[in-house]
């Protein structure tokens, strides 16, 4: 396609109008992206890339669809794609189809730059994937608001697709934390029976992070990554230190049991023990977030009681869980203990009262637990 616009035709005016739009209010700019340039007219593609040029941002140029096609299956790094329309061989409305049918280039946004005064063939762009169009003749303040706009939406898609990379390989991580003698018993064929589920006396332990969801809202991406990992870090460490078998873990949130499916005749302090001992790592933790900003508390809940244990889910994707009353308990105590309290049940607290300091808590009305809960907040323990 031939219309060059008015910026083509001086460089001087093209200047001024850029230096203009740079001083009005718009997206902020977002830092260097690459852009590739698909016109069939080198003069629209000078243009273009000049006007890049002067924002910052890194151009290749491609003549036709075809060759644009080809620099992308080449792995060429591109951030954004400036698409024409009328061109020979390969138009416009081809080369946006195939990258749309293209996994790995899907993801690619593209605003489509054309002369071509047609609202059917607009909607039709829209309709097949581009992200917005640009008419000729260019405006610089248009264009710098549309490409800024757009690499910014790119790069928060990119960074939450990131995190939920770093958080997934976590989770995987963090299934490895089953203490040794209990992946070596899964492994035999009594460990294969105790899977197939079986009731006894288990202490349960939630914990989570006070004020993580609103952190979440306000936190950049990194921020989170970096304080989840800090986090997971010594939760790991500890369940493995104290022989705790993990059901699940989410974000912030923990949920350990004990005695099962390996006996632990101490398995109540135990789980106390090891709860204090995590109050003090994330404690720790929480001096170095305070120097960062991260402001985040730590409360646990844990109950004791009959349960029933073994494997749960489907082909491919199983997990051993305990089921009974006494989960749901030790949530929704987590789930009320203020930042630093650790909170038993009044029936484990009898079974550790000499071996821990701990105060009295107002009686809690629980949901879903129909009479009022009594329950007791951890101090420490004794040596």
């Amino acid at each position: 396609m031939t219309d060059v616009g008015t910026l083509g035709h001086d460089p001087d005016v093209e200047g001024h109008a850029l230096g203009a739009a740079t001083a009005t209010t718009h997206p902020p700019h977002v830092g260097p992206g690459h852009v590739l340039v698909v016109d069939d007219s080198r003069m629209n593609r000078m243009t273009l890339i000049k006007l890049l040029d002067r924002l910052g941002h890194e151009a290749t140029e491609a003549s036709d669809g075809r060759e644009a096609l080809d620099l992308l299956a080449a792995g060429t790094p591109v951030d954004l794609v400036l698409l024409d329309l009328v061109m020979p061989e390969v138009d416009g409305f081809e080369t946006l189809a195939t990258m749309k049918a293209d996994p790995g280039l899907a993801h690619i946004p593209v605003i489509v730059v054309s002369g071509l005064d047609d609202l059917d063939g607009i909607v039709r762009c829209i309709e097949m994937g581009a992200v917005d169009y640009l008419p000729r003749p260019i405006k610089p303040t248009l264009l710098q608001a549309r490409v800024e706009a757009t690499l910014a939406d790119k790069r928060l898609r990119d960074d939450n697709e990131r995190l939920l990379r770093t958080v997934e390989r976590q989770r995987t991580e963090l299934s490895r934390f089953l203490s040794p003698r209990v992946a070596e018993l899964v492994s035999t064929p009594e460990g294969e029976a105790l899977l197939a589920g079986h009731r006894g006396e288990l202490t349960v332990v939630f914990a989570d992070l006070r004020g993580f969801t609103a952190f979440c809202e306000e936190a950049d991406p990194e921020e989170i990554v970096r304080v989840l990992r800090e986090y997971h870090s010594v939760v790991g460490r500890r369940v493995t230190e104290f022989e705790a078998t993990l059901e699940h873990y989410a974000g912030d949130g923990v949920h350990v049991f004990f005695n099962d499916p390996v006996p632990q005749a101490d398995h109540r302090l135990r789980a106390v023990r090891m709860t204090c001992a995590l109050r003090e790592d994330v404690g720790a933790l929480q001096e170095r977030w305070e120097r960062r900003g991260v402001h985040l508390g730590f409360g646990v809940g844990i109950s004791v009681g009959q349960a029933t244990a073994g494997r749960i889910g489907f082909e491919g994707r199983y997990a051993y869980a305990v089921l009974g009353s006494i989960v749901n308990l030790a949530a929704r105590l987590s789930g009320e203990a203020a930042p630093g309290q650790i909170l038993l049940t009044d029936e484990l607290y009898r079974e550790v009262a000499g071996a821990v300091e701990a105060e009295p808590v107002a009686a809690l009305h629980l949901k879903g637990i129909a009479h009022p809960v009594s329950a007791w907040n951890v101090l420490r323990v004794h040596a």
